[in-house]
C-alpha cells in the first residue's frame, strides 16, 4: 500500500503486465488471478497482456482497443455472472472498433449464471480461478 495519498482517475486504464500474444481484460480481484496465469503461462511460451481497467463506467475504451489491436487476441475475464455482465459490453466494443484485428474468437471467462454458493468449495469453483483463465489462453493461442 502507499504510504501517501493517491487517486485513480476514472475511465484510465492501466496496463498491470505486458504481453505479447493474448490480451486479458479484467479488473478488481481478477487482476491477482490474471497475473497468476501470466506467470504459469510465461512458462510454456504464452504472453498475456493484462489490461486493468481500474473503473468500469466510464472505462478506458482507448486502452481496450489498443491491447486487443497488439495482441490480436482477448480474453475478457470478470467474476460477475457470464449473463449482463461487463464482458457483454467490452465485446461488444471490440467487435465496432477491433474485429479486423481480431486473430481468434473473443473468450469470456466469467461465473457461471447462477447465484453465488454460501459452501467455500462451491465459491471456489464459481469464482474464475487462474487455472480457467489459464485453459483459456491455451486454447485461444491455438486459433
Amino acid at each position: 500500500m502507499p504510504t501517501k495519498d493517491y487517486t485513480v482517475p476514472l475511465g484510465k486504464a492501466r496496463i498491470a503486465r505486458e504481453g505479447t500474444d493474448i490480451s486479458v481484460i479484467t479488473y478488481g480481484a481478477r487482476i491477482w488471478t490474471t497475473l497468476e496465469a501470466a506467470e504459469n503461462l510465461e512458462r510454456e511460451g504464452l504472453s498475456l497482456e493484462v489490461v486493468d481497467l481500474r473503473t468500469l463506467l466510464p472505462y478506458d475504451e482507448d486502452a481496450v482497443v489498443v491491447s486487443v489491436r497488439k495482441c490480436s487476441k482477448v480474453i475478457l475475464l470478470h467474476e460477475d455472472t457470464r449473463t449482463g455482465g461487463m464482458a457483454g459490453e467490452l465485446a461488444a466494443l471490440i467487435a465496432e472498433k477491433a474485429f479486423e484485428d481480431l486473430d481468434g474468437p473473443i473468450v469470456r471467462v466469467t461465473a457461471p449464471d447462477t447465484p453465488v454458493p454460501f459452501s467455500p468449495p462451491l465459491e471456489e469453483y464459481f469464482l474464475p480461478s487462474a487455472k480457467k483463465v489459464a485453459e483459456a489462453a491455451r486454447k485461444l493461442a491455438a486459433y
